[in-house]
């Protein structure tokens, strides 16, 4: 277990590093993209849910929709389940932004996946086991 956390966090700064080299030239910082990429997959929400998904805080996510609020990414909408925690909604402008990100970011994937020497099964397990071990750190 231990060598699996360890080569998660590995990959993770990793992969964070490889998005920073893409999307840098562009202004686009990985919160930036994480923020619009949710909001184009899971629909509009409230800053507090956007910062409980990310597990980062509410000011530091209010900061990062304020950036994309003002460059037009994003637009705050009314709430019909609160009356003062509006709702962030990704706008055309931002979805366009999001596609061009996927795009990048499927060239670069096929690149490695073609490098990779593992089977789809390989990567299938490796997902689960992941997607298993990141629940029961959840629960």
């Amino acid at each position: 277990m231990r060598a699996l956390v360890d080569e998660t966090i590995a990959l993770f700064h990793r992969v964070r590093y490889v998005a920073e080299q893409i999307y840098q030239p562009a202004g686009r910082s990985t919160a930036r993209r994480g923020l619009l990429r949710g909001l184009a997959r899971y629909g509009p929400r409230t800053v507090p849910q956007l910062a409980l998904a990310r597990s980062v805080t509410r000011q530091h996510t209010q900061e990062v929709v304020d950036r994309l609020r003002a460059d037009g990414f994003v637009e705050l909408v009314a709430n019909p389940a609160h009356k003062r925690s509006r709702l962030v909604r990704i706008t055309r402008r931002g979805v366009a932004l999001v596609a061009s990100m996927d795009e990048a970011d499927a060239r670069a994937l096929g690149a490695i996946g073609d490098a990779l020497d593992v089977t789809k099964e390989d990567l299938a397990i490796t997902v689960r086991t992941l997607r298993a071990v990141r629940e029961q750190f959840e629960a």
